[in-house]
């Protein structure tokens, strides 16, 4: 007997919604309006020693957004950067970050048209990213753009992502604009 998961269970919620369309171009008009869901739990239930806090309230705040937002990037400032090596998360994890508590949550709601997401930083200093998805899976980024970090989710899950931006080194922290997009950055 197989164990119904949280990825299963948020796949069949947006079969039923009709969110499985495929990508549509930005800027089209939607064949019908956004769809409102309630997010499904993230499946990391709960925190596991050694990984940041992704239930605590982020530093700089939370963004709702929905498929197709305007202004599109959205841009948030802050100070990049921790006490606490982010190595331990994933093979491609690396640099500083604090542990504490995410530094910008997204809540992002798909409708039916879907677009890759595209979440990086712009810093004058090396800085690093690191996500925690929906389904409680970790990504980091080192370099997308020269030194500026970057995650592409492809297809974009709806629910919460949480965001955090260090710096390769440790030491002071460094100001840098987290961007959410369903652009890709422009040098």
């Amino acid at each position: 007997m197989k164990k119904t998961t949280a990825a299963t269970i948020a796949a069949a919620a947006l079969l039923a919604l009709g969110a499985g369309q495929g990508l549509a171009q930005k800027g089209a008009p939607p064949q019908q309006g956004p769809v409102q869901s309630a997010f499904p739990p993230k499946a990391t239930a709960g925190q596991a020693q050694g990984q940041p806090d992704w239930r605590a309230e982020p530093r700089y705040g939370t963004r709702n957004l929905t498929t197709n937002f305007d202004p599109d990037p959205q841009t948030v400032e802050i100070d990049a950067g921790g006490d606490r090596n982010a190595g331990s998360l994933g093979p491609e994890c690396t640099g500083w970050i604090d542990f504490s508590r995410p530094d910008v949550d997204l809540n992002y709601t798909q409708g039916q048209q879907q677009f890759p997401l595209y979440i990086s930083a712009v810093s004058q200093a090396d800085t690093i990213i690191v996500v925690n998805d929906p389904q409680g899976r970790w990504h980091c980024n080192d370099d997308l753009e020269g030194l500026n970090p970057g995650i592409v989710f492809q297809q974009p899950l709806y629910g919460n992502y949480n965001i955090w931006v260090g710096t390769l080194e440790p030491g002071p922290t460094a100001r840098a604009t987290v961007r959410i997009s369903e652009i890709p950055p422009r040098r």
